[in-house]
């Protein structure tokens, strides 16, 4: 009679387990599908193949950090009380998602806005002859100034991302409507490709 129970214990704990493992695998295949669509879909085409070699690099590296460490902690306290802690640190994470959603891409318009013209020039410059400063000049209305600062910053990273080594937004203080932007890049190369990398997304902003 024992043994009978043992072993219908055994088989039903069996069919949990693989259960289990089917609904987890679907899940896993669903979760890199889901990374690997977003990752594509939301970076622009000139960035395309190296942003996804550093989700690929950090994904993988996140893989072999947390296996190595998942193991110690299998060493030291035993198998069992291992797999309770990640499926209690699996459920914790959960709430991750919805601190930090994955952004849509489809709604984003990543093609090239081509709405910067080409830079009048004067005087002969090599391609890598650099650095480059670049100023744009702004005339905002004093009672939108804090509007404009707020969203320049957010611009800011637009322009870091494009390749501007350093970004800053100043105030001229004989005329209060009369903004300067500046950012340094690299080359000038790197500055006509700049022009090749606002997106019509970006203008948005």
């Amino acid at each position: 009679m024992a043994a009978t129970t043992v072993a219908v214990a055994f088989v039903a704990n069996l069919v949990v387990a693989g259960v289990a493992l089917l609904v987890g695998g679907m899940a896993w295949l669903i979760t890199m599908a889901s990374l690997n669509t977003t990752a594509q879909m939301v970076l622009p085409a000139w960035v395309r193949a190296r942003g996804l070699a550093v989700y690929v690099l950090v994904f993988q590296a996140c893989i072999a950090v947390g296996s190595a460490g998942w193991g110690l902690i299998a060493e030291r306290l035993g198998l069992c009380t291992t797999l309770a802690l990640a499926a209690v640190w699996l459920v914790l994470a959960l709430g991750a998602g919805f601190r930090w959603r994955l952004v849509e891409g489809e709604g984003l318009d990543l093609s090239p806005s081509l709405r910067w013209p080409e830079p009048a020039v004067v005087i002969g410059v090599e391609p890598e002859e650099g650095p480059v400063l670049v100023t744009v000049e702004y005339r905002v209305y004093p009672e939108r100034s804090q509007e404009f600062v707020r969203v320049m910053h957010e611009f800011g990273r637009i322009r870091r991302r494009d390749g501007a080594a350093r970004w800053g937004l100043f105030r001229d203080l004989a005329d209060p409507t009369r903004y300067l932007e500046t950012f340094l890049v690299e080359s000038w190369a790197e500055h006509l490709r700049q022009h090749e990398r606002l997106t019509m997304a970006d203008l948005e902003i």
